[in-house]
């Protein structure tokens, strides 16, 4: 990250490396119209999309972005995820390679699903 720490996620996006900052504004665009109420916050240096539970984060490092759904959303997805590389807590994407549209909408609309159905009052 370049200059002071962000307080919003346009300025975390600026702040990218500019090789990341394309999958950075797509994956924002794909979160914002799945949840476009959530509120957006920089927690721990990361964009989250909070509702008011955690939905889900996104980061930027040196070669590669993340996306950050919720541990039950990755698992529900493990199958579909084999071909990418996955913790167990993120999606990791190359800048080198497309960003997989598709999987992260789904990935996002599952974490808005589940998470809006719990009823404990965890962030987490």
């Amino acid at each position: 990250m370049k200059g002071k720490k962000p307080t919003t996620i346009a300025e975390y996006i600026r702040a990218a490396p500019d090789v990341g900052q394309p999958h950075l504004k797509q994956i924002y665009a794909i979160l914002k119209s799945v949840a476009p109420d959530a509120e957006e916050a920089i927690k721990w240096n990361t964009p989250f999309f909070v509702e008011p539970r955690f939905l889900f984060a996104f980061a930027a490092f040196k070669s590669h972005c993340t996306f950050a759904p919720t541990a039950a959303t990755l698992e529900h997805f493990r199958k579909e995820l084999k071909k990418y590389r996955t913790t167990k807590n993120y999606l990791q994407v190359p800048y080198e390679e497309e960003v997989p549209e598709d999987l992260i909408r789904r990935m996002a609309q599952h974490c808005v699903a589940t998470v809006s159905a719990r009823e404990d009052d965890s962030f987490w």
